[in-house]
C-alpha cells in the first residue's frame, strides 16, 4: 500500500511528492526544491523514514517542477522518466528560471521516457500513466487505480485548471482531455495536484468553475 508525503517547495508552491510503500522504497514525482533548506527537508524526510528512492518521475517539465531534478537524481542514483515531448520544456527551464529571477541547474542524465497506458511498479504497487497534454505538450498524470488517487500534475486543480497560455499549451487539448482521461476515473478518485489542495474527480466535476457542463 502507497503512502504519500507532499511538500510545498519554492515561491512558486508547488507540491512535490514522495510516495512509499511498506517496504520503505520510495518515488519521487516533480521535486520543486528550489532553496538548499527545502533540499535539506526533502531528503531529511527520506532519511528519517529510512526509505530507498527507486524513482524520479516528472508529469511535466516546467520549471517549477523540475528544480530539484539534479539534486535528486544525483544525491539517489536515479535516472529521469517522463514523455518525451517533454525533453525540449526540461531543456529551456533553466532559461525560464532566468526570467522569474530563479538561476537552477538542470539535470543532466539519461532518460526514461513514459507514454499511455505504461505500469510503474514500487513493489506490489502499480501506477499507470496516463497522457493528459493540453497545459504543456507531453503532460502525463500517474493513476493508482488499486488505492484510487491520481497524481494529476498540472492537469486538474481544486476547482481550476491548468493554465494554457505558455509554450506548447492549447486550451481545447487541455479540456478534452480532463474530459476523456480523468472524468472517466470514479468520482471517489482523490486528486493530488502540482499546486493547491487535494481534491477528488467527482467534486471537481460539480463545483469547477471552469468545466461547467465538461461531464
Amino acid at each position: 500500500m502507497l503512502k504519500i508525503k507532499a511538500f510545498v517547495f519554492s515561491p512558486i508552491q508547488e507540491n512535490t511528492y514522495v510516495l512509499y510503500n511498506d517496504f520503505n522504497d520510495c518515488i519521487i514525482i516533480d521535486p520543486g526544491c528550489y532553496f538548499p533548506e527545502e533540499k535539506d527537508e526533502l531528503k531529511g524526510f527520506i532519511t528519517q523514514s529510512n526509505l530507498m528512492p527507486r524513482m524520479l518521475l516528472n508529469t511535466h517539465c516546467h520549471l517549477d517542477h523540475v528544480f530539484g531534478n539534479k539534486f535528486i537524481a544525483e544525491t539517489y542514483g536515479l535516472t529521469l522518466q517522463l514523455h518525451e515531448k517533454e525533453k525540449k520544456l526540461l531543456d529551456y527551464a533553466p532559461t525560464s528560471g532566468l526570467v522569474y529571477n530563479m538561476p537552477f541547474d538542470n539535470y543532466t542524465g539519461e532518460y526514461i521516457y513514459l507514454k499511455e497506458d505504461d505500469i510503474i511498479k514500487l513493489g506490489e504497487d502499480e501506477l499507470k500513466v496516463i497522457e493528459a497534454p493540453g497545459h504543456s505538450p507531453g503532460h502525463i498524470c500517474f493513476y493508482c487505480e488499486k488505492q484510487n488517487f491520481i497524481i494529476s500534475g498540472d492537469v486538474l486543480f481544486n476547482r481550476s485548471i491548468g493554465r494554457t497560455d505558455l509554450p506548447g499549451g492549447d486550451h481545447q487539448t487541455l479540456l478534452n482531455n480532463i474530459r476523456k482521461k480523468l472524468f472517466v476515473l470514479p468520482d471517489d478518485t482523490v486528486v493530488y495536484s502540482g499546486h493547491g489542495p487535494t481534491t477528488t474527480i467527482g467534486g471537481e466535476k460539480k463545483y469547477n468553475p471552469f468545466l461547467n457542463g465538461l461531464a
